[in-house]
């Protein structure tokens, strides 16, 4: 099997791409390397992978790239590339978001479309695009509207695959994650910000009262599950909650990385951020019984994985 995995080298990209590996994947992997953190931190993801001899990096830009070699003799597509996080995606930042995000999204359909053999194309989808929900666990058919213009993005490139899937049969899965974490997370990512603090003792901003809730989803189960949406008897077209089950008020996890780490997070408090929402939490019976899968990482597990991933970073 060859699956072809855009944003490779990133902090999800690169954790699924070593999970393919070892399960005997081939795996193609492209990468725009874009500036929006250090580009030693994301090669450094994929440095034991580039040496095996079943998997290629390509580095390219999805806007510009030339589609066809690149999707030829894919099975899968496991979609990951994109511009991440809420609080850029404002103002003069959104028309990078939508050139990322959307038109990227667009461009590799229109590719798949012209590759029927293409068996399913997995696009990594956001817990952004249902904003502040009323209900909770919130479902897959719960009201979807997006707090950021980073969410907008998302749920427009979930109504493309959509499109896509009922005018040409490409066969897409939505997977709607929700605040993933674990070793290799980003650096702009609160729990990344958490552990360096208490490390360091750098301050740690902590926007508005620490009261919001967030669902929290290691990053193998987030690579388990995209395997499982591969080949999983699934209708194409279909949308799934990937969540973690580990729902916690940041103040509570602020306490936990302190403890983990041996020392606490030097807290600043600041102002509540626009489009940061108050909860997330998601259902996670269609991923339980369509993919037969479920997290199996507690948040304390994967807290104690990321504090340790941390510590190999110094050597």
């Amino acid at each position: 099997m060859l699956a072809l995995v855009t944003g490779a080298a990133g902090f999800i990209g690169s954790t699924l791409v070593d999970q393919l590996l070892s399960d005997g994947w081939d795996v193609r992997g492209v990468d725009r390397f874009t500036a929006y953190y250090e580009e030693e931190a994301k090669r450094s993801n994929v440095a034991e992978s580039v040496a095996s001899s079943r998997f290629h990096l390509i580095e390219a830009d999805l806007l510009h790239a030339e589609l066809t070699n690149l999707l030829h003799g894919v099975d899968v597509v496991f979609h990951l590339a994109a511009q991440p996080g809420v609080r850029l995606s404002w103002s003069d930042g959104f028309a990078l978001y939508n050139e990322l995000n959307v038109n990227v999204t667009q461009r590799l359909l229109e590719g798949c479309r012209d590759h029927p053999t293409i068996r399913r194309v997995i696009y990594a989808s956001s817990s952004s695009i249902y904003g502040n929900s009323s209900s909770f666990p919130t479902r897959e058919d719960s009201p979807t509207r997006p707090h950021s213009p980073y969410g907008v993005t998302k749920y427009a490139g979930e109504l493309l695959c959509r499109a896509y899937h009922d005018n040409f049969a490409v066969p897409t899965i939505s997977l709607r994650y929700f605040t993933v974490y674990g070793p290799r997370q980003r650096p702009d990512m609160a729990i990344h910000r958490m552990i360096e603090s208490a490390r360091t003792g750098r301050e740690f901003p902590l926007f508005g009262d620490g009261s919001n809730v967030r669902d929290f989803t290691y990053v193998g189960d987030v690579a388990r599950a995209n395997i499982a949406a591969a080949s999983a008897d699934v209708s194409a077209g279909a949308v799934i909650n990937i969540a973690g089950g580990s729902s916690t008020t940041v103040s509570d996890l602020i306490s936990l990385v302190g403890e983990t780490v041996g020392s606490p997070v030097n807290v600043s408090r600041r102002l509540a951020q626009a489009g940061d929402v108050q909860r997330t939490g998601g259902d996670i019976s269609a991923a339980r019984d369509l993919l037969g899968w479920q997290p199996i990482v507690t948040l304390a597990q994967g807290v104690s994985a990321q504090v340790a991933w941390h510590a190999t970073r110094d050597a």
